[in-house]
C-alpha cells in the first residue's frame, strides 16, 4: 500500500527554537514512519524579506542539522533543499498564470508585510502563496501540516490545483491541512508576550542552539507571578507556559509536584515556589536540549556529510518533481 504523501517548509531565518520543536518537528519525526514525507529549507521564500545573503548558507546549513538531530532520519524521509529542485521554480512559473493579483494581495502574510516593509514590496513578496502552492503541488502532497498562519495560503494552493485542473484535465491532487489534532503544543514566549519567535524577542526564547547556561538564565527570568488567590485557579497563560514546557522535559513526578502546590495554594498561603520551579525546569530543559545541539553542530561543522545529505534529499525530491512535470507539460501541451 502506497503511503500518502506529506510535504513541509522551513525558513532558513533566525535559530530554531522550542516552539518549531514542539509545533512541527517532533510531528515531523512521528509522520517519517507513517507517511511518504518531503521535509525541505525554503531558502528561496527568505529572499522575499532581502536578508543579508552572506549568512543564507549557513542558516540552511543549520536547519538542516538541527532537524536531524531532532530525529529526522534522510534514510525515510527526502530532507532537501529549495533551491536544489528547479522543477519546483518551473511549476511556479505555471501557477503564477493561474493566480490572480487581487486574490494576493488580499492575503493577510502579504498586507502584513506591506506594512512591515513598505519600500520591499517585491513581486516575489506578492506571489509567497504561488510558489508555497508549487512546493507543495511538484510532489503531488495530500497533507500539509501547517500553523493556523499557513491555512489562507494551503486553501490557496487548492485553488491553484483545481483551477489547474479544470483547465487542463485531473493532475493535481488538492491539499489539505493536517496535524496530530489536540497533540499539537503552543509554546509561548517566556516574558508572556506572544508565541517563542525565531527572530524577536530573543531572551524570552529558547534555540535549539542555547548553551546549557543560556537556558538557566532565560527560563530563570521567565514571567511569573505572586500565586494563585485560591485553591484550583485557572492558570495566566504565562504561568501554564511553565508547566506546558516542564511536562514537556521533566519527569512526571516532578510535573505533578508543582501542579500540586499550585492547586493547593492560595492568597495568604502560597505553596508553590515559582523560583523552585524555575530552577527544575532550567536543569531538566538544559538537559532535554543538550544532545539536539551538540549532534547539530558535529553534523554542521561536517561540510562532506552536509553535502552528501542534501545532494541525496534532493535526488529524492527531483525524481518525483520530475514526473510531476512530465505529467503538467504533457496536460498543458508543452511537449513539443
Amino acid at each position: 500500500m502506497l503511503k500518502e504523501v506529506v510535504v513541509s517548509g522551513i525558513r532558513p531565518t533566525g535559530y530554531l527554537h522550542l516552539g518549531n520543536y514542539f509545533g512541527a518537528m517532533r510531528n515531523y519525526v512521528r509522520m517519517q514512519d507513517e507517511y511518504n514525507c518531503y521535509f525541505f529549507v525554503a531558502n528561496w521564500h527568505s529572499l522575499t524579506t532581502h536578508p543579508d545573503t552572506r549568512e543564507l548558507k549557513n542558516s540552511v546549513h543549520r536547519v538542516i542539522a538541527e532537524n536531524i538531530a531532532c530525529g529526522l532520519d534522510p534514510e525515510k524521509v527526502a530532507l532537501y533543499v529549495q533551491s536544489d529542485v528547479p522543477e519546483i521554480a518551473e511549476l511556479y512559473l505555471y501557477l503564477n498564470m493561474l493566480a490572480y493579483k487581487g486574490e494576493l494581495e488580499k492575503t493577510a502574510t502579504f498586507k502584513d508585510k506591506v506594512r512591515l516593509q513598505p519600500e520591499n514590496v517585491n513581486a516575489g513578496l506578492l506571489t509567497y502563496p504561488v510558489l508555497m502552492a508549487a512546493d507543495v503541488l511538484i510532489q503531488r502532497a495530500v497533507k500539509v501540516p501547517v500553523g493556523k498562519d499557513q491555512e489562507q495560503h494551503l486553501e490557496m494552493a487548492r485553488n491553484f490545483a483545481d483551477r489547474f485542473n479544470h483547465r487542463y484535465g485531473e493532475v493535481l491532487p488538492l491539499p489539505y491541512a493536517f496535524n496530530y489534532g489536540d497533540e499539537l503544543i503552543k509554546i509561548l514566549s517566556l516574558d508572556g508576550i506572544g508565541k517563542m519567535s525565531k527572530s524577536e524577542n530573543q531572551m524570552a526564547t529558547i534555540y535549539l542552539a542555547d548553551s546549557d547556561d543560556h537556558i538557566r538564565k532565560k527560563i530563570m527570568k521567565a514571567k511569573t507571578d505572586q500565586g494563585p488567590a485560591e485553591p484550583n485557579s485557572i492558570k495566566p497563560d504565562y504561568i501554564q507556559n511553565l508547566f506546558t514546557l516542564m511536562s514537556q522535559v521533566s519527569s512526571k513526578d516532578t510535573y505533578q509536584k508543582f501542579e500540586d502546590d499550585f492547586n493547593a495554594s492560595s492568597e495568604g498561603n502560597c505553596i508553590i515556589r515559582y523560583g523552585d520551579m524555575k530552577k527544575q525546569l532550567a536543569e531538566d530543559m538544559a538537559q532535554f536540549i543538550h544532545p539536539i545541539r551538540e549532534k547539530a553542530a558535529a553534523i554542521q561543522n561536517d561540510e562532506v556529510l552536509l553535502q552528501k545529505l542534501m545532494k541525496q534529499g534532493a535526488e529524492k525530491a527531483r525524481e518525483r518533481a520530475s514526473e510531476t512535470l512530465k505529467i503538467i507539460r504533457e496536460a498543458i501541451g508543452l511537449n513539443n
